[in-house]
């Protein structure tokens, strides 16, 4: 019965939790028509979570990109191939590898920023003196991180293709004996389906990276509104909010993946 008891009280806490964050969610929506009064706070947010892990996440997209082109030009040289391999890396950093690696970079920096600054802010009864004032912690706190962060993903997941893709050409042309200019044909080859403004695969994954930083404010915010117990409450949300971020992330782009290339292309 320990077990089954303890269970359960797992269980209930995670469905508490998920449901309290699409209530933050749907709040945040509502609050969006404050975003022309709180455009500042909005532009700092858009600072703090999208110019600061820049190079964190510059860096390990290069690193992505080679280790992908490495691992993989290996197996097509075996096969007579490996002339494909800018096709590869193009596809693969544009629909999956650059927003999961955004998301997971800004769920492990930014997501936990966020949780550790509201939980500090709820156990010190902060966000209690906001509603004392009559204001809205969602509309005043929340709402910005979320529009700045929605916003800044999918810029920074752009960026995270593109140096991706170069630090594959880099493989290519050192063990492959792929010259850059071929390499770079094949990814515009790869990326030339248009759907809209953008080619079709960069666009899933700029919405991908949409739906990932509106995911990682959500749950951050949400950890942190409801963190209790002090030190180690804020510690615990903290950690609560990373892992599940990460755990959203791969959930999310699966779907995501399953939707648009099964049924709207």
């Amino acid at each position: 019965m320990s077990v089954v008891s303890h269970v359960g009280a797992f269980m209930r806490t995670q469905v508490e939790g998920a449901g309290s964050s699409i209530a933050l969610l749907l709040r945040s929506g509502t609050a969006l028509v404050a975003v022309p009064k709180r455009i500042r706070f909005i532009l700092d947010q858009m600072f703090v979570v999208g110019v600061r892990p820049l190079p964190v996440t510059l860096f390990v997209a290069v690193f992505a990109g080679m280790i992908l082109s490495l691992q993989t030009g290996i197996e097509l040289r075996n096969t007579g191939t490996h002339t494909v391999i800018g096709n590869i890396i193009a596809l693969s950093m544009c629909r999956e590898m650059g927003p999961f690696i955004t998301g997971v970079i800004l769920a492990a920096t930014v997501g936990s920023r966020m949780a550790a600054e509201l939980g500090t802010m709820t156990v010190s009864e902060e966000i209690t003196a906001l509603e004392v004032m009559s204001i809205d912690p969602v509309r005043f706190l929340v709402m910005p991180r979320i529009v700045g962060l929605a916003i800044m993903c999918p810029i920074l997941t752009v960026f995270a293709n593109a140096v991706g893709i170069l630090g594959g050409s880099i493989i290519a042309e050192v063990h492959l004996d792929i010259s850059f200019a071929f390499y770079m044909n094949s990814v515009q080859e790869s990326l030339t389906e248009q759907t809209g403004m953008f080619p079709k695969d960069v666009w899933v994954g700029i919405i991908k990276a949409i739906v990932f930083g509106i995911a990682i404010a959500v749950v951050g915010c949400s950890a942190g509104l409801r963190a209790s117990g002090g030190a180690l409450g804020v510690g615990q949300a903290v950690q609560s909010a990373v892992r599940n971020s990460i755990l959203l992330i791969i959930v999310l782009g699966y779907i995501i993946t399953w939707f648009f290339f099964y049924f709207l292309i």
